[in-house]
Formats: structure tokens, sequence, C-alpha cells
């Protein structure tokens, strides 16, 4: 069954429709589908498949000034053609997201439309429900609620713990489930998850904080903390090599293309 298309879905597509013109030095594709779609926050993307341009916008962007639909449709349409995006239309976005009642919609949507991918807090090692009763008791006199807490689904080490204060989430890497590695990497890691329930992020002016300084002088306080953050640069080392090596392959492939470029 076709979906529906809705007066806002047209007003969509005539925004899309100028982006990509004013964007496509060949006048872009034939045939563009724009629509508005349920996210769970201000997500949006833009694919081209068979010479056909898809684009979906959160709905929570529904009321929007067009400025501001073509500023993000404008953002969309120059990464999907590798081009720089301009500060200008980057700015009008910027700007509109960071009103205190689209935050609000986008955080209430998290919240009744998202999901967290939970597993157990119960490892093969050890229990992080455990560990978080142990924290707690050390370093805030019993004061924190405790999350859902769950290891990862699988092992990473890019991202190895991270609070979800909208689901009342801490996940952890289950790459720290492990016997080589020793458990006070693991209660810094879990250490450092307790400390965003304890100072939430919050917005200053245009941007939001995560690591206030209030955040950094109590992260201080975790014994062993030296011997911990060089276990973490330790077990990052490996996708950090494979970062450098994409970009020397990158930037080899760039000095290639433009060796063989025939000269006008």
């Amino acid at each position: 069954m076709a979906a529906t298309v809705t007066s806002v879905d047209r007003d969509l597509h005539s925004i899309v429709v100028a982006a990509v013109r004013a964007e496509s030095r060949a006048g872009g594709p034939q045939e563009i589908h724009a629509r508005f779609y349920p996210y769970a926050g201000l997500s949006s993307t833009i694919r081209l498949r068979k010479g056909t341009i898809y684009v979906r916008v959160s709905d929570l962007l529904q009321q929007s000034p067009r400025e501001v639909l073509y500023a993000l449709a404008s953002i969309l349409v120059a990464k999907l053609y590798r081009r720089k995006v301009s500060v200008e239309h980057a700015e009008i976005y910027r700007q509109y997201t960071l009103r205190p009642e689209v935050l609000q919609a986008t955080e209430s949507a998290r919240r009744l439309r998202g999901y967290k991918m939970i597993t157990s807090p119960r490892g093969r090692y050890h229990d992080l429900e455990e560990i978080f009763e142990d924290l707690n008791a050390r370093y805030f006199e019993g004061s924190l609620a405790r999350p859902r807490l769950s290891w990862s689904q699988t092992k990473t080490r890019r991202v190895l713990g991270h609070h979800d204060h909208v689901h009342g989430t801490i996940i952890v890497s289950r790459t720290l489930d492990s016997a080589s590695i020793p458990k006070l990497v693991l209660e810094y890691v879990l250490y450092h998850e307790m400390l965003h329930v304890k100072h939430p992020p919050k917005l200053v002016g245009e941007r939001t904080i995560y690591h206030s300084a209030q955040f950094r002088d109590d992260e201080k306080r975790f014994h062993q903390v030296e011997e911990a953050t060089r276990w973490l640069e330790r077990i990052a080392a490996p996708v950090r090599k494979r970062a450098r090596r994409r970009r020397s392959a990158g930037s080899t492939r760039r000095l290639r293309e433009q060796s063989t470029r025939p000269e006008r």
C-alpha cells in the first residue's frame, strides 16, 4: 500500500526540489521523494537510488519555518553530493534545534519512541549491579538511584561506556568483562557514567555541557585514576591505529586520483 501524501509532505517536497536545483549543477534527478517520518529524535536522511532521491525528515520539524527546512534540505543535499555545507544553512538549522521547545520535543520523542538494546548486568567475570552498589557506597554515600545496567551486545573499543539520561540506562562495553583487564578499569568507566547521573547535561547558552567543572573535579576523586587512564589508552590504541591507516589510505588514494587526472 502506498504511503499517503499529506500537505506538509508536499510542502517538504517542494523545499527539497528547490534545494536540489540550487546545489546540483546538472539540475538533479528527475524524481524526488520527500516525507516527514516519526524518528526518535531529529534524525533526517537522504539517499540516491537508481536516479531517484529519497529524503526523510523527522516529523518533529513539521511546524518549522520554511527557512529552517530549506537550510536542512540544503545541508542534506550538500552531503549527498559531497560538497561543503553552507555555514549560513548550518547555523540557521543549529540555532533552531537549540530552542527549548525543540529540545523538549526531541527528548520526549526519544523517551516515547526510542529504545535501548539491553542484555544483562551480569557478565562472565563481573556483575555491574554489584560494582555499581560498591561505587555508590564509596563515592556517592549511596545517594544515586540505580539506573538500568547492561553489558553491550558486542565487544566495542571505541565507546566503552554510555549513559542515556532519557531512558535511565548505563551500557558498558563487553570488552571490559575480561580476566585480562584489571577490575579497576571497569570500575573507572562505570564511575564515569555514574557521574553523568549525578551531573546531568545542562544547556548553557548555545552549548550542551556534559562534562562540567564539577564533573571533572569528581572524576579526579577516583582511586588509581592515572593507572585506569593508562589502561584505557592501551585499549583504545588499536582503534586509533586503524583510524590512522584509513586516513592515510584515503590521502594516498586522493593523491593517486589527482596524479592521474588529465590536464585541461
